[in-house]
């Protein structure tokens, strides 16, 4: 826990806003007394959820169309948590639309922030095993590229240049502990020499 007190809201208004997105602007005096202005992206209330499906010694990946960048980028299945689903029901319809396959175990990893300076929403990651086949249409303009990356190879994503979202390097530095947890596998020496 924190041991600063948090600033006061003095007031949110909203200063642009788009189909998709709207930006707020929140006014704040700080325990000092200083007083800032703070732009951010409009708290949705709705979370996502990207899956680490491991399908014998590999993991599961898509390659689809990122605008952001312009490019395309490899990662990990996800999607948005619809409303009443819980995070383990929408990674299996996101991974049922998105690589045709469902789950019968999930494991929660935990979740991640992105730019919290800026946006409010949590991406839970999960682990799914214990796959089998099903589709579900899902909302991508085109068909998703599925790969399947080797899990004794994931550190060499991070040399991948379509491996660039930190989302998805946070996710798979999780994936290598969880199973180093389960095999009892050390890497904090594997640089060294």
């Amino acid at each position: 826990m924190s041991a600063l007190k948090k600033p006061q809201i003095l007031r949110i208004s909203e200063v642009a806003s788009s189909r998709l997105f709207t930006i707020q602007s929140v006014q704040l005096r700080f325990s000092n007394g200083v007083e800032r202005i703070y732009e951010r992206m409009k708290p949705a209330g709705r979370e996502a959820v990207m899956i680490l499906a491991l399908e014998g010694e590999n993991v599961l990946m898509i390659e689809e169309y990122a605008v952001g960048i312009e490019g395309y980028e490899l990662g990990f299945p996800k999607g948005l948590i619809d409303a009443g689903e819980t995070p383990e029901q929408a990674a299996v319809r996101e991974l049922k639309e998105e690589v045709g396959m469902g789950a019968e175990q999930l494991t929660a990893l935990g979740h991640v922030t992105m730019a919290p300076s800026y946006f409010s929403s949590r991406m839970h990651i999960l682990v799914a095993e214990k796959l089998y086949s099903e589709w579900l249409t899902g909302d991508e303009p085109e068909p998703l590229v599925i790969h399947r990356w080797p899990v004794a190879k994931l550190i060499d994503l991070l040399n991948h240049p379509q491996f660039q979202e930190a989302r998805n390097m946070s996710a798979m530095f999780l994936l290598r502990e969880w199973i180093a947890k389960k095999s009892h596998i050390s890497y904090s020496n594997e640089h060294a020499g």
